[in-house]
């Protein structure tokens, strides 16, 4: 595996209805990207990105 570069977005939300207070809440969005080379047969192909999905899902 060959890690890529890591963004990340950071989004601001005032809290209050009046613009002029200095009250904000901050989120971020990160986002990884991997580039992963399989070598196989193909009918083999289907099981090895099947078992990839299921451990890409309980990591997160």
């Amino acid at each position: 595996m060959i890690g890529l570069l890591e963004s990340r977005v950071l989004y601001i939300v005032l809290r209050s209805p009046h613009t002029d207070k200095k009250s904000r809440e901050h989120f971020f969005m990160k986002i990884k990207k991997e580039f992963l080379v399989i070598k196989t047969e193909r009918h083999e192909l289907r099981k090895k990105f099947f078992r990839l999905k299921r451990r890409a899902t309980r990591r997160t």
